[in-house]
């Protein structure tokens, strides 16, 4: 696995081992940073369930203006500070670590605001909308911010009326759909 475009083109990432992280592979990272391309200069940057933080670090790569990483498993957090470490995103980059409502909660705290957010829970958690719903209700979301929602083929996600579908793609199993935030719905 690698950056694909930007600033650190080329280095190796590396991914937490195990059956518990299910990285994006390069061609859907690929197509999903083309689809992005003019969302990700200067974006703020949450990356929610983080894994190898593949998706945040790519962006941060390719000019995003700050990216926090955030996941439940300490092996996960441990690859991720190993991969900011030494792609030279230290400056740029928060990592935490907290189940996803512990992981809102603090950031909306920290008064944190966000452009772009890479949702990529467990394909077993199969409605995202909660997560959605709680950062929109947090305010941490700028109004317009984009979220992306990876899972598998067959289990859409929900977010309420303040999320509009802008895209939908599907690559063999993996599915991602993209939603606009409109503060107050749309």
């Amino acid at each position: 696995m690698r950056i694909i475009a930007g600033s650190a083109r080329g280095r190796t990432l590396y991914a937490p081992r195990g059956q518990d992280t299910r990285p994006t592979q390069d061609y859907v990272r690929e197509s999903l940073f083309n689809i992005l391309q003019r969302d990700v200069p200067d974006a703020r940057i949450l990356d929610l369930f983080a894994g190898s933080g593949a998706l945040g670090l790519e962006a941060l790569s390719r000019g995003a203006e700050t990216a926090v990483f955030a996941d439940v498993a300490a092996e996960a957090i441990a690859c991720i500070r190993r991969n900011v470490d030494t792609l030279g995103f230290t400056d740029r980059a928060t990592i935490t670590k907290g189940d996803w409502q512990t992981t809102l909660g603090r950031l909306a705290g920290e008064e944190r605001h966000f452009s772009l957010v890479f949702l990529d829970p467990p394909y077993r958690m199969e409605d995202t909308g909660a997560q959605c719903a709680r950062m929109a209700d947090l305010k941490m979301l700028e109004n317009g911010a984009l979220i992306v929602i990876e899972h598998r083929h067959g289990c859409a996600p929900m977010p309420d009326e303040r999320f509009t579908q802008r895209d939908a793609r599907r690559y063999g199993d993996t599915e991602i759909n993209f939603f606009t935030y409109a503060e107050g719905g749309a």
